[in-house]
């Protein structure tokens, strides 16, 4: 397969470049990773409208990855309890190399294609859940390994690569291919790949979140209030929903701990 990721920059000695014109370098490229992602909205709605349909009926969803596809992968999994007040094993978000690895890379975990399937024993991963595979490459070893297993044990599979065609791809269920070509700097795929890969699951959580209640109207009613700026958050958003005045809804959420249970609550009287 042609990896784009690796091909060579659009840009020629951009070591002898003002501040400005690598910033400005690296900004035209950013422009471009959204259309990428627009053009495979069809294959996300896929992924999400499956995924979703497993967790409605109890499954949990899991992302393997390694080096920043697999960090972004944890920052995803680790957003969801406080945002939408799911519990912490609901999205669980695996990185090759353990945690050690989110902060420093661990030599070779990604080109074992053994220890993804070990990793996700710990959680008994099982025919309900859902597992998807976080490579720019769509070609690591460990996400390959890790799907193809998965696969053969009933687990449903989907990927979010940046090339087209590759074996981690074709080890998944729905597949999402987001191609945003070479580059600023040859190959470091932290850039525009780790970008849209963000976006792209940014745009699935969410969409599953938002399919299984987690939301209402445009508001995080089940978000932990975890700080001050949430609670006043929260504060506002009961004050909206109920048109009461701040120290009554301020009373309600201190009392019943979310959005959603102090509206219900002061509904039901």
């Amino acid at each position: 397969m042609i990896r784009v990721t690796e091909q060579e920059s659009r840009y020629n000695d951009i070591d002898k470049m003002s501040v400005l014109e690598i910033l400005e370098g690296i900004n035209n490229e950013d422009k471009t990773v959204a259309t990428a992602v627009e053009k495979s909205i069809p294959q996300i709605e896929k992924l999400a409208s499956a995924v979703a349909e497993r967790m409605q009926n109890g499954g949990r969803l899991f992302y393997i990855g390694a080096g920043t596809s697999g960090r972004l992968g944890v920052v995803d999994a680790s957003e969801c309890p406080p945002t939408f007040g799911v519990p912490f094993d609901f999205v669980v978000g695996i990185i090759a190399g353990g945690d050690t690895a989110i902060r420093k890379a661990v030599e070779n975990a990604e080109d074992d294609d053994k220890q993804a399937w070990i990793d996700l024993q710990e959680y008994q991963i099982n025919e309900k859940d859902c597992l998807i595979g976080l490579a720019a490459s769509g070609t690591t070893p460990y996400v390959v390994g890790g799907l193809n297993t998965a696969r053969q044990h009933g687990v449903l599979t989907g990927c979010i690569v940046c090339n087209e065609g590759g074996p981690i791809a074709a080890e998944s269920d729905f597949p999402v291919e987001v191609v945003v070509g070479p580059e600023f700097l040859t190959g470091s795929t932290r850039m525009k790949s780790g970008t849209a890969q963000k976006l792209v699951l940014n745009m699935l959580s969410t969409t599953v979140m938002i399919r299984l209640g987690r939301v209402k109207g445009n508001k995080m009613v089940d978000m932990q209030l975890t700080n001050h700026k949430l609670v006043d958050r929260g504060t506002q958003m009961v004050m909206d929903e109920l048109n009461i005045d701040h120290d009554l809804a301020a009373d309600l959420l201190n009392r019943y701990g979310s959005v959603r249970k102090a509206v219900e609550a002061s509904h039901n009287k």
